[in-house]
């Protein structure tokens, strides 16, 4: 196969730190490249660099033999390379059509080719399986069909090199297992594909080839057949990964109880009755496919919406209705589903985002006024504490990894030793040390008599954590199962609503 890509020496460094260390990088024709490495290891640095969103220090971009000029998107597009980034970049208000089309004619054209783009956008949808409706808004698609729609627009701009950042980070599996067929479908029409993961036994599934970083550096470059995950996750983190292990331990009185809960979101029924208990000293495991309601759930415990029918207490106080401060304050910790959209505020320094939800208790304000140097020192423990990677204090947030951000978000609340604690999708996107230390986290608050609600589409996640579980489908849950007497494959049918205790499907 010829090679299609070559990024030789590169190197960039954002102040004292060293995001890519003289990296050197190909890909083959109809390839499937997949690059790991710890949160922070400089992956989607080197794709931005590749893609023209950031100029290389050093080092030189070849593409289809022909040198990118650095630090230019526009060049990179016309040289062949798309890029789908990790947060989706699409116009919620307009159609797919829109979107797909939106930038890619001449301003001073007088009128849009609209019906050309029409025909272009279906036949591309028909020609790599990537079904989509050119009308639909995309306010209303799923992750995945919004995912399908930036694919598109790459390969409506005559993408030949498809960079993919977490592709699979905001998937379901079926929705994952159905990407990786596409992707499979491309390369045996010529495309070569550069994906980013940290889902080890999908980069096994789906890659010819394997690349890992560390630290900045290139440390390692395997075929699928001559590594394993446990190599890879070793390679990645230097040294081997164990993730913790729940341990057997008293229960504590219920704490957070919800009761035959109704919730609307956008004037529909989102939640249905809902109903569970979650006890000091549990963890609660809510499983489901995306879409099912977890938002909603999400929503409520957190105080973002509140019960249209029902009744939702902490210790036996009514809750229901009050707003995230108030719950705050009665001791809710969240860790919410969107860290960039609803956990963070990318432009403020890392310190103010450490204490933003306790920013009106004596610690960090007093009559009215900051304590600036409390907070700072507040940060500086929590980046310790949590092994937040490449930050300071005083830094944009928005400059750290997905991964480190997580791990702020989680130090912030768990530093606040709170009574409830909402995981929402609390290892999205992390690496496979990251998802061990997050676990470790939630296991130590555990033991401290946390009552603890995990939102998680990851199975084993759900069962390598939950001492309990609770399948949503549809914005019912099922009737709790203990983690003893559950395994992949029931947790599964509970997820397709077959609910055995109930005697029948939902």
């Amino acid at each position: 196969m010829s090679t299609v890509l070559r990024l030789a020496s590169i190197t960039k460094s954002f102040g004292s730190v060293t995001a890519n260390d003289h990296v050197t990088l190909e890909l083959k024709e109809g390839e499937i490249l997949a690059l790991l490495g710890e949160n922070g290891a400089g992956k989607t640095t080197l794709m931005n660099i590749l893609f023209g969103h950031y100029a290389a220090d050093e080092g030189t971009v070849k593409v289809f033999g022909k040198t990118l000029p650095s630090g230019r998107p526009r060049a990179a597009i016309r040289a062949g390379v798309g890029m789908v980034h990790q947060h989706f970049t699409l116009a919620g208000n307009l159609s797919v059509l829109d979107n797909v089309m939106l930038g890619s004619e001449p301003l001073l054209r007088v009128r849009s080719r609209r019906a050309e783009g029409r025909a272009r956008l279906l036949a591309l949808s028909e020609r790599f399986g990537l079904s989509v409706d050119p009308d639909a808004r995309v306010s209303g698609l799923s992750v995945g069909e919004r995912q399908r729609v930036e694919i598109l627009k790459a390969l409506y701009r005559d993408a030949r090199i498809l960079i993919l950042d977490e592709p699979t980070a905001v998937l379901a599996r079926p929705e994952a297992l159905c990407l990786f067929d596409t992707l499979q479908s491309m390369t045996r029409q010529g495309l070569s594909i550069i994906f980013i993961s940290h889902k080890l036994n999908e980069v096994m599934a789906a890659a010819d080839r394997i690349a890992v970083l560390r630290g900045g550096r290139k440390v390692a470059e395997r075929t699928n057949a001559e590594t394993s995950p446990e190599e890879l996750a070793e390679l990645m983190v230097g040294s081997r990964v164990t993730r913790p292990k729940r341990e057997a331990h008293a229960i504590g009185a219920p704490r957070l109880v919800a009761e035959d809960v109704t919730v609307h979101l956008d004037s529909k029924p989102a939640l249905k009755g809902v109903s569970f208990t979650a006890h000091a000293g549990e963890i609660l495991g809510i499983v489901g496919v995306s879409g099912n309601g977890q938002v909603a759930l999400g929503s409520l415990l957190s105080g973002v919406a509140a019960p249209e029918t029902g009744r939702l207490t902490l210790e036996g106080r009514e809750i229901g209705g009050l707003g995230p401060r108030a719950l705050i304050a009665e001791g809710v910790g969240r860790i919410p589903e969107d860290r960039h959209a609803e956990g963070i505020v990318g432009e403020l320094p890392v310190w103010e985002n450490g204490v933003l939800e306790r920013l009106a208790t004596p610690r960090f304000a007093r009559y009215g006024f900051v304590r600036r140097g409390a907070a700072r020192g507040h940060a500086a423990g929590l980046i310790k504490r949590f092994d937040v990677r490449g930050a300071t204090p005083e830094m944009r947030i928005r400059l750290l990894s997905g991964g480190n951000i997580q791990k702020l978000i989680l130090g912030r609340v768990l530093a606040a030793a709170p009574k409830v604690i909402i995981a929402n999708q609390p290892t999205r996107g992390l690496d496979e040390g990251a998802i061990a230390a997050v676990h470790a986290e939630l296991l130590r608050a555990r033991e401290a008599g946390a009552a603890t609600i995990l939102i998680s589409e990851d199975l084993e996640e759900a069962l390598s954590l939950s001492d309990r579980l609770q399948a949503i489908v549809g914005g019912r849950l099922s009737q709790p199962v203990a983690a003893g007497e559950a395994d992949s494959r029931r947790l599964g049918l509970m997820m397709a609503g077959v609910w055995e205790e109930l005697g029948n499907a939902v």
